[in-house]
């Protein structure tokens, strides 16, 4: 998917909000409840969520439990680099076990959140791959313990 900062904005009107909101609490809300509850019929419900879904406002997927699905560890990782981070934080993009990359301000230039199925697996994964990478100076990984709180119903502004 393309990142939503590679995309000119949308403007969200109420209605198309209320439809973020109500698949936000439950992405499987059928079409045609969520227009009883918005004010539109299924097929207009249906062409402003494939709008919104086209013009990177959202995703509609399934949030798994990574322990129930054979990844045993998952970190997040610091990551520093000298140099242009974009390269960087591209290539770690496309790492398959990479499902979170995001530029920060701080001590860390980038933080990498990874699934791995073993601690070995994150080794390899962070010595031959993260490390390897042009322009990485150093790594620093906060293995999970456990996960308290996950959300995605955060709402619209």
């Amino acid at each position: 998917m393309t990142r939503k900062q590679d995309r000119p904005g949308i403007v969200l009107d109420d209605v198309s909000k209320a439809i973020v909101e109500q698949l936000q609490q439950d992405g499987r809300r059928s079409y045609a409840a969520i227009g009883k509850v918005v004010g539109l019929s299924e097929a207009a419900v249906r062409q402003r969520v494939q709008r919104l879904v086209e013009g990177g406002v959202m995703q509609v997927v399934a949030v798994t439990d990574p322990l129930q699905l054979g990844f045993a560890r998952q970190a997040m990782v610091g990551v520093s680099v000298q140099g242009p981070l974009e390269s960087v934080a591209d290539a770690l993009a496309e790492l398959d076990e990479v499902d979170y990359v995001v530029v920060t301000a701080g001590r860390y230039d980038l933080l990498v959140e990874v699934v791995c199925e073993t601690d070995e697996h994150l080794l390899e994964l962070i010595s031959s791959k993260i490390r390897s990478l042009d322009g990485v100076v150093s790594t620093e990984t906060f293995m999970y313990l456990k996960l308290r709180k996950q959300t995605y119903s955060w709402g619209v502004r």
